[in-house]
């Protein structure tokens, strides 16, 4: 007993958790005595409404789909009414709606006489104020519902208007076949012919103001989303579990952009040429991968600046000792041209420190800066500068950060986060200051700029700005470009926020294409350190600007992400190769 006391306990509580803020998706657990635990795993899934087909078989009434596959242990009372009593006891009474819909595969009358009997020996569940038992399948005539207990509720298939107030009092709901208005089998969409039967069926439904059910549908999450924002009531499923977490969620993974990048259309007047190359702007979108960039592309009309380019490649991500990389070593990576450890900040795989690109460009008379939506010690602007074992050593990080070769840093630090009183960089008041400056040790925290209102034009105006610096310069530079939040909502599996950075992350790419097509000089290499989330987007609207995310995971994987480069000699980052060679292609662009 107390093992079933146990069981229950868990089963309630998951339950528990899938009814807090809890939607107007409620989904139907259709023919449920076929789960491999009838009634409990419905229940704990957070099912609204759970069928069982009802046989009377020598008085006794059994759940099955056919007279044939009855089994002794198949009896309803056992299945069904027990378990709910178990809950009335556990919870005090149901703690939300539940629909017990009995379809009836027998004889409708001697049926029915038969299960109110059952039903009688149970006074908890009868008076349950949360339960509702609805007969369907084989049911008496509508004019003769008004017959049976106030406790027993019918299933009206019909779009016949029902005139008689007391006979519609005891309706609970509509249930029609889908079958019967379209074959549709749950991929893609339905046609334009059947989307309006099916629109005109739930509208003639509705009229009769009952909840609606199509049963015989498609068992698809394309078809769970399609019903529901149709608007039928009850979504059929045989998969109670998958279908109302599918549902649940529903919410939070679709987004409606309203905010736009403004699509810049490159001259490609030097793009692939041999051109001698001055400077490169390394940008790099952290978590970025080749289905977050569709995401921002799709919610942003369609492209974006990034889509214009023509020299695209892919690359392999893993780090030195593991198969999915984290930030540190894909940064260390790209920043050294050398594979290392995850967590690693600059260090090789036998714990020597890496050269950086800005360490070796500054022996070659270049100046470099970074620009990150991150902390400034955070682990991919780290990698360009810092050299210790762990990323989590942020004060060893920092203090690397002064002894580095920067120039200028733009970062989402703030005043408390960053001690400025022992730094050798000038903090300067607005980021438009970084653009007029001329000194040699500059840098601008944006706090909490990324956060607000304004937050899509914060990577933007600062890539801007640090080229504005770097153009006062008498000497050629390197800047990386870091749009860090894309991983954050990646992590945290929130679609509005990925397509929200994305396009962020596309503006600043505008203000380094537009400044490339104007100094004639300069690559632009745009890139990822590694997707997170395993994103996919099954659905959207285009005309509605509207995305539909799924992640797989709330961490790091190991697919290729891409590479898109624009400016003299960019062709030679087309390809498919290792992310630590990206390094190697831009030192050799820049010889002489």
């Amino acid at each position: 007993m107390k093992k079933i006391t146990i069981v229950l306990g868990f089963l309630l509580s998951f339950n528990f958790l899938f009814s807090q803020n809890e939607n107007v998706y409620k989904v139907h657990s259709h023919n449920d005595y076929l789960q491999n635990v009838p009634f409990w795993k419905a229940y704990a899934a957070g099912a609204s409404s759970i069928e069982a087909d009802l046989f009377l078989v020598n008085k006794g009434l059994y759940v099955a789909h056919t007279k044939e596959e009855i089994k002794e242990s198949f009896e309803f009372e056992r299945l069904y009414l027990k378990p709910i009593e178990q809950v009335i006891d556990f919870e005090g009474g149901l703690q939300k709606p539940l629909q017990l819909l009995v379809d009836l595969k027998s004889e409708a009358e001697p049926t029915l006489a038969t299960l109110i009997k059952v039903l009688e020996k149970h006074p908890k569940i009868i008076s349950e104020a949360n339960l509702k038992i609805v007969i369907s399948g084989n049911r008496p005539e509508p004019a003769n519902y008004i017959d049976y207990p106030s406790y027993i509720y019918f299933d009206y298939q019909s779009l016949d208007p029902v005139q008689n107030a007391d006979i519609l009092k005891k309706i609970a709901l509509v249930s029609l076949s889908f079958k019967g208005f379209s074959p549709w089998n749950g991929k893609g969409r339905l046609t334009a012919e059947d989307l309006k039967i099916v629109k005109s069926t739930i509208e003639k439904a509705k009229a009769l103001k009952k909840p609606f059910r199509f049963w015989a549908t498609p068992d698809s999450k394309t078809a769970w989303k399609a019903l529901a924002h149709l608007g039928v009531d009850y979504i059929n499923t045989d998969m109670p579990f998958e279908c109302k977490n599918y549902l649940q969620t529903l919410p939070s993974r679709e987004y409606r952009n309203t905010i736009f990048s403004e699509v810049y259309r490159p001259t490609f007047e030097v793009d692939q040429t041999q051109n001698k190359v001055e400077n490169v702007i390394l940008m790099i979108g952290d978590g970025n991968g080749l289905t977050q960039i569709s995401a921002a592309v799709l919610a942003n009309k369609g492209e974006t600046t990034l889509t214009q380019l023509k020299s695209i490649g892919f690359l392999k991500t893993q780090s030195a000792d593991d198969f999915t990389t984290d930030s540190a070593g894909a940064g260390t990576a790209l920043a050294t041209g050398k594979k290392a450890p995850n967590r690693a900040i600059g260090m090789t795989t036998d714990g020597k420190s890496a050269q950086n690109i800005t360490e070796l460009l500054d022996t070659k008379g270049y100046v470099s800066g970074l620009v990150t939506t991150d902390e400034i010690s955070g682990a991919t602007p780290s990698s360009f500068y810092a050299h210790q074992k762990d990323r989590s050593q942020t004060d060893e990080i920092r203090s690397d950060l002064e002894k580095g070769k920067l120039a200028m840093f733009i970062s989402n630090d703030t005043q408390k986060s960053f001690d400025s009183k022992n730094s050798a960089f000038s903090l300067l008041e607005e980021v438009s200051d970084i653009g007029n400056s001329k000194s040699d040790k500059v840098a601008f925290l944006m706090g909490d700029e990324s956060s607000n209102d304004n937050q899509k034009e914060a990577l933007a105006r600062a890539t801007k700005n640090a080229i504005a610096y770097f153009e006062k310069k008498s000497k050629p530079f390197f800047l990386m470009v870091e749009g860090a939040k894309i991983d954050s909502y990646g992590h945290a599996n929130k679609i509005d926020g990925v397509v929200k950075e994305g396009i962020g992350f596309d503006k600043a790419i505008t203000e380094a294409i537009k400044f490339a097509d104007t100094s004639k000089n300069t690559l632009v290499i745009i890139t990822a350190d590694h997707e997170t989330g395993g994103l996919t987007i099954p659905q959207g609207n285009m005309e509605l600007n509207e995305i539909e995310g799924d992640f797989t995971t709330d961490d790091h994987t190991a697919t290729m992400v891409p590479i898109f480069a624009y400016g003299p000699q960019s062709q030679l980052f087309q390809g498919v190769y290792e992310n630590n060679e990206v390094f190697h292609k831009i030192i050799e662009v820049l010889q002489p």
